[in-house]
């Protein structure tokens, strides 16, 4: 199975409300690709939105 494949299946369970979370991070983590955009202006977003959504990121991990 590929990372891909697994990521899927996982997002599968993830229950609605929290979606809108994995998909900020995932553009997050998108966004970091310095051809796309500044990689220090990226990196603050993501700080930013880490410590803001740090018990949704917790819980994430933790499931």
């Amino acid at each position: 199975m590929t990372a891909k494949d697994q990521l899927l299946q996982e997002i599968d369970q993830v229950p609605e409300p929290l979606l809108k979370e994995v998909l900020e991070f995932v553009l997050a983590l998108k966004a970091k690709n310095p051809e796309k955009s500044d990689k220090s202006d990226v990196w603050n977003a993501y700080l930013a939105s880490k410590k803001e959504r740090e018990e949704v990121y917790r819980r994430l991990a933790n499931s």
